[in-house]
């Protein structure tokens, strides 16, 4: 893929973080809205918040991470950063596709298990399941977000393949002499 020039990789930065933050914030909420669920002993608010959860799920879930995922591999393929070159980039890669995975085969299915169980007036079997989902979501997007900002481990092997032989690109834009994500 060629470089992005700097307009664009500016935009598409603030719809990644924007996006992974909107992702980050929702899982939060789930998490609230579960423990809500779970603690309370009332039978409106444990309805109310399995339905809650059950729409953000359903509508906001699987958009926001095939966005981050999306604009993340843009910004991967089109700057410097590369996808195979630093050990970062590919853990946030891996872990992006992993959570949404599992937003998909678990979260989802999970949160509209209990809505159906609920609404047929059986109380919550595993409350646990409910809890869980957004507890490790919640560790998984902190994490990717720590290592967004603190960039450890350095190159992979291909990536130090590349420095040595010199077809690396530059990581610097033509118009600024300091280093742009």
């Amino acid at each position: 893929m060629k470089p992005l020039k700097r307009p664009t990789r500016r935009a598409v930065l603030v719809l990644h973080v924007s996006a992974a933050s909107c992702w980050l914030g929702l899982t939060l909420g789930l998490l609230a809205l579960a423990l809500a669920a779970i603690t309370t002993e009332s039978t409106v608010i444990t309805k109310s918040s399995i339905r809650s959860m059950k729409v953000f799920t359903d509508w906001l879930v699987l958009p926001l991470a095939l966005l981050t995922l999306a604009s993340g591999l843009v910004l991967a393929l089109g700057t410097a950063w590369g996808l195979l070159r630093h050990r970062w980039v590919l853990t946030k890669f891996c872990l992006t596709m992993a959570t949404t995975a599992a937003s998909v085969f678990a979260l989802r299915p999970g949160v509209n298990d209990a809505a159906t169980a609920i609404s047929f007036g059986d109380p919550l079997a595993d409350s646990a399941d409910l809890v869980t989902g957004p507890i490790v979501s919640f560790s998984a997007y902190l994490f990717m977000t720590v290592i967004s900002v603190v960039k450890p481990w350095g190159l992979t092997r291909r990536g130090r393949r590349m420095r040595k032989s010199g077809t690396s690109r530059k990581a610097l834009d033509e118009r600024s002499p300091r280093q742009t994500a």
